[in-house]
């Protein structure tokens, strides 16, 4: 047990996002999302929401702030314009650290096969999908 660290963050996830280096990607998936065929490494949350699994990996890991967007979500196939609720969430708790970016559903599934890991969660909502670009840790002071 350690403290301080979010319960949700598993031993074989801090593992992964201590293992990544600046740039390389994570995606945080929902249920349906075919992650066994796409990772190249893959960390499951069964029964935990994304939203909840973005909260807990943004507590450890800095978002890039070398480009305008760290985040991107999955474009709604046939609506690209519209936002789902969950969608909505991950951009509230992403906040103002980026800009948060939108990509068509199959080349979402093709980024994702580069990701360094791909997290999967029991999220039920449909599109509870997002890639995130992981940026540097300063030093402090």
């Amino acid at each position: 047990m350690l403290k301080n660290i979010n319960p949700l963050l598993s031993p074989d996830l801090l593992h992964v996002l201590a293992s990544m280096g600046h740039g390389d990607e994570l995606a945080i998936v929902d249920a349906n999302f075919p992650a066994a065929v796409n990772a190249k490494r893959l960390v499951r949350l069964p029964a935990i929401p994304a939203t909840d699994a973005l909260s807990a990996v943004l507590s450890v890991l800095p978002l890039d702030d070398f480009v305008s967007e760290a985040a991107y979500t999955m474009e709604v196939v046939g609506g690209a314009a519209e936002m789902p609720e969950v969608v909505a969430e991950f951009r509230r708790i992403v906040g103002d650290q980026t800009g948060v970016g939108t990509i068509e559903r199959f080349a979402f599934y093709e980024r994702s096969r580069n990701c360094f890991a791909i997290v999967q969660t029991g999220e039920l909502r449909l599109y509870g999908n997002i890639i995130l670009t992981k940026g540097v840790v300063r030093p402090v002071g």
